[in-house]
């Protein structure tokens, strides 16, 4: 995100102006990236309303024309910022789902994974900034489900697919909200922190909790 400056505060190292003609295509990717770093950097630090179109042309070292040819409005810049975030943490949760076995491995790898993410500073600054700018921006729930959340679900659902659980979606749903919601809760400062390991005992207990639920009666199937 930037280097750190003292305290643990986050700052902004700006890039100079850019000048000359229309950059290569290579060139346009950097600049496009540039300017999604700094405004992720800006929107966790300072959240969605605070922070403006100049102050990430600025960060970024480049005009509000360039800004707004590549980024049409700050919900789009938004978008994009989230969306690069989420990305960073699906891969490896990914190859743990559907590359290991037995099941019981491959939902505690996914558990820790999730865990991981899910509480690494940038996710949990997210998390406040949904909660906070959920009702200025409609569609931010749908795009975390859809970049992040949704895409977990799957990948956990398929592999209880191909393992016969009954309702596969629905079990993944429930198993990530098991996972997640109580070491969130602490995180946030709502409960006492959990260290290294509290936390992996937490993902072998869920693990161990769902794997009886689904084994045992199968998961329920959802209402209409």
């Amino acid at each position: 995100m930037g280097p750190t400056g003292g305290r643990g505060r986050t700052t902004i190292t700006r890039k100079p102006q850019r000048r000359g003609g229309r950059p290569s295509r290579a060139a346009s990717a950097e600049l496009a990236d540039a300017i999604v770093s700094a405004a992720t950097i800006l929107f966790l630090r300072d959240g969605f309303v605070a922070t403006s179109m100049e102050a990430v042309a600025t960060a970024a070292g480049v005009s509000k024309r360039t800004l707004y040819s590549r980024f049409a409005d700050k919900p789009v810049l938004f978008r994009a910022a989230v969306t690069r975030l989420i990305a960073r943490w699906l891969p490896s949760f990914d190859e743990a789902i559907e590359q290991t076995a037995p099941l019981e491995q491959a939902l505690l790898l996914a558990a820790r994974h999730m865990l991981a993410a899910a509480l690494a500073p940038e996710a949990l600054a997210l998390y406040r900034l949904l909660v906070a700018e959920a009702e200025r921006i409609p569609d931010l729930p749908a795009l975390l489900h859809q970049v992040g959340a949704g895409t977990a679900i799957v990948r956990i659902a398929e592999r209880l697919r191909r393992e016969g659980v009954p309702d596969p979606w629905w079990a993944a749903a429930q198993f990530q909200r098991l996972v997640l919601t109580g070491p969130q809760h602490h995180a946030m400062g709502l409960a006492p922190p959990l260290g290294p390991e509290a936390l992996e005992a937490w993902a072998a207990q869920c693990v161990a909790l769902f794997l009886r639920g689904v084994k045992g009666q199968g998961a329920p199937r959802r209402r209409a």
